[in-house]
Parts: structure tokens; C-alpha cells; sequence
């Protein structure tokens, strides 16, 4: 596994420390891992999106509503992770 130095402020260190404190993380390296993944799964959801809008483009104007584009996101998320 690869090590990486990185520089942090003051008040995220903290709030780091703070995060292993409490017992949810058994390292701050766990903390930045969890970070990661959540950005990970926030710009998965944001790419289904806009394939979904890029999707809707092909259709035409007024074909899918907003509740059909919805159902599309979900279904590709469930499908890919």
C-alpha cells in the first residue's frame, strides 16, 4: 500500500483526532479512506445523472419526466454499485 504525506490545517487534524476519539475509526488513515469512498460514491451519482440527462437529450424534448429520470438513476446505481 502506497504512503502518502499530506499536508492538513490545524482544525482538520482536530477534527481528525476527534473522529478516532470517539471510536468510529480506529485511525485517522480509516477517516480519510471513508472520505474517499463517499466522494467516490457521491461522483458515481453524479455521472448516472448526467448520463440520465444525456439520455433524455436523445429522447427528444417532453419524452421522460422527472420521475422517469429518477427510476433510471436508481436502477443504473442499483445495477452498477
Amino acid at each position: 500500500m502506497p504512503r502518502r504525506t499530506i499536508s492538513i490545517t490545524d482544525t482538520h487534524d482536530d477534527w481528525l483526532k476527534t473522529q478516532v476519539a470517539s471510536g468510529q475509526y480506529r485511525s485517522e488513515s480509516e477517516v480519510i479512506s471513508d472520505l474517499i469512498r463517499e466522494r467516490q460514491q457521491r461522483d458515481a451519482g453524479i455521472e448516472a445523472i448526467r448520463l440520465a440527462m444525456a439520455e433524455d437529450d436523445k429522447c427528444g424534448p417532453g419524452t421522460p419526466t422527472p420521475a422517469d429520470v429518477r427510476t433510471a438513476i436508481q436502477e443504473r446505481l442499483r445495477k452498477n454499485g
